[in-house]
């Protein structure tokens, strides 16, 4: 909990400092939604052998804050769907071809705090931290025969096994089509083990994201 109200502090002091920091910018403060599509993955597999990168999704809201002329900071909360998967495949006589997909699901409130430059007025690059709170984690497991599902289960994983704090570092890019609506894409990397008591190597959340972004005018 000490750890979620310091990364909300961090967003709450970047909208302060905007307020009361004079700049040449001429432009408000705009706020906004976004959401888009995640290609998440673990360093080390989280336990899954040969892990590939999961499909999954991130949503929530932004304030974007010009502090200068052509740079801004935009301060996020997001929902961050993360983790991997491993997928098994035999062929079996007669029966023919039976998959096993196996995927870890890692939820985090995530506080990226990007500070961004306009190269051009709808085109910017940013970079900065990202401060994740874990608050799901379960294994999925489902199987097919020959592309037809046999079903599927969904297990509670103990969250006293993980770190609730994640930290990740995020460079990435945005272009607006109109004054309102953009795309984004951001890569971030993860800086902290995700597991507590981890005796080998660190295991990190690794996430490329892309999606759309809407300010309000």
């Amino acid at each position: 909990m000490k750890k979620l109200i310091l990364g909300l502090a961090v967003t709450a002091s970047s909208l302060a400092f905007a307020q009361q920091t004079p700049t040449t910018s001429t432009n408000p403060v705009t706020f906004g939604i976004k959401g888009g599509m995640n290609v998440s993955s673990l360093s080390q597999g989280a336990d899954l052998d040969d892990s590939k990168s999961k499909i999954g999704f991130n949503a929530g809201v932004f304030a974007n804050i010009p502090v200068a002329t052509n740079f801004s900071i935009q301060p996020e909360v997001l929902y961050n769907d993360l983790g991997s998967k491993v997928v098994y495949k035999n062929n079996i006589p007669v029966v023919g071809e039976y998959k096993r997909e196996y995927s870890r699901n890692l939820g985090y409130v995530a506080v990226p705090v990007m500070f961004q430059y306009n190269v051009i007025p709808n085109l910017y690059l940013e970079a900065g931290p990202e401060f994740g709170f874990l608050v799901s984690a379960k294994d999925k497991f489902k199987s097919s025969t020959n592309g037809d599902a046999n079903g599927s289960t969904t297990s509670d994983l103990n969250k006293d096994d993980f770190q609730t704090f994640n930290f990740g570092i995020g460079i990435g890019a945005g272009y607006y089509f109109t004054d309102n609506l953009g795309i984004t894409a951001r890569y971030t990397a993860g800086v902290t083990d995700i597991y507590k008591n981890n005796s080998g190597d660190a295991v990190r959340n690794n996430v490329f994201q892309v999606g759309l972004a809407f300010k309000f005018k």
